[in-house]
């Protein structure tokens, strides 16, 4: 399955057949290295939140997280426009964010599991598991981890957890570290001076589906 480029398409995070969030991003370009994605400021969005409007890092601890009632809360993407890369086959993505003066910042490789993809004609996406656990890489390559207390605070809940193998997300993120400091693609400055079609306007409004079934893993 292929997306065109300049469809919109969403991009969703999902954990346990939930949505944590849905943004709704343009294809740039989708090949045998993988799909890139445009998420542009403004773009529409939705979050999972508590009923009164929290986020998961509002909440004293995960397991406080998990007990509360939640609902998806529409927003918008409100930093600079961010392009995101889903390598092929891989389980992890590759964010580019941007300055406010629309310069390139930092790589952030987020772990998660192989994106599954699915088109219902009208509407197309790819569902996601994130895994936490994440590298933040800056323009001279060197790097740091993320998230990692987050991650061991939730590993310690299998009960609650959807992440099945932790020597496996550490094993990703080493594969993905080597790539990086011997500036392999995608870290060899591809993309860096991205720029986005002027002429592809801002979507500012989910699509009717944005929050259709979460799409099981075989």
């Amino acid at each position: 399955m292929r997306f065109e480029p300049g469809r919109l398409v969403l991009h969703r995070d999902t954990h346990r057949g939930r949505l944590g969030f849905v943004h709704v991003a343009r294809v740039v370009s989708d090949d045998d290295r993988g799909l890139l994605l445009w998420i542009a400021r403004g773009a529409a969005a939705a979050i999972e939140t508590t009923t009164d409007g929290r986020g998961p890092r509002d909440m004293p601890s995960f397991i406080d997280w998990e007990a509360a009632p939640k609902r998806m809360t529409p927003t918008t993407w409100r930093g600079p426009g961010v392009l995101r890369f889903f390598p092929a086959g891989a389980d992890h993505s590759v964010w580019l964010f941007r300055t406010e003066t629309d310069d390139f910042k930092n790589y952030y490789i987020n772990l998660e599991e192989n994106a599954v993809r699915w088109d219902d004609g009208e509407l197309a996406g790819i569902d996601v598991v994130d895994q936490d656990l994440d590298i933040v890489a800056y323009p001279d390559l060197s790097w740091h981890w993320k998230d990692e207390d987050e991650f061991a605070e939730r590993l310690a809940r299998p009960d609650l957890y959807w992440v099945p193998d932790e020597q496996a997300v550490w094993a990703e993120g080493h594969r993905v570290i080597k790539l990086l400091e011997a500036g392999e693609f995608p870290f060899d400055g591809t993309w860096t001076n991205f720029h986005p079609d002027p002429s592809w306007p801002i979507p500012t409004d989910l699509p009717p589906g944005w929050d259709r079934p979460v799409v099981a893993r075989i």
